[in-house]
């Protein structure tokens, strides 16, 4: 079976936000749940580390979490 190759993760880039706002991953997933998501403390923790594709769904919710633009979500994400 082949090997699936990682897509580009944004996981450095929502740990410095979540840093930013002096949040744990616990109240991150916390504030999640209280918008509609269904996303778990393990779950955004794989965000994080680049296991997990983020949904787009969790990347609008967190804009409102983390006060933050779209962009701050891939800042330094080169290109290969």
């Amino acid at each position: 079976m082949e090997k699936l190759r990682q897509d580009i993760s944004i996981g450095k880039n929502l740990k410095r936000l979540r840093n930013d706002c002096n949040f744990t991953q616990e109240q991150v997933a916390a504030k999640l749940q209280l918008l509609g998501s269904s996303t778990t403390r393990s779950i955004y923790s794989r965000y994080e580390t680049g296991e997990l594709n983020i949904k787009i769904s969790d990347l609008i919710l967190l804009t409102e979490i983390f006060k933050c633009e779209y962009n701050d979500f891939f800042n330094e994400i080169r290109k290969n």
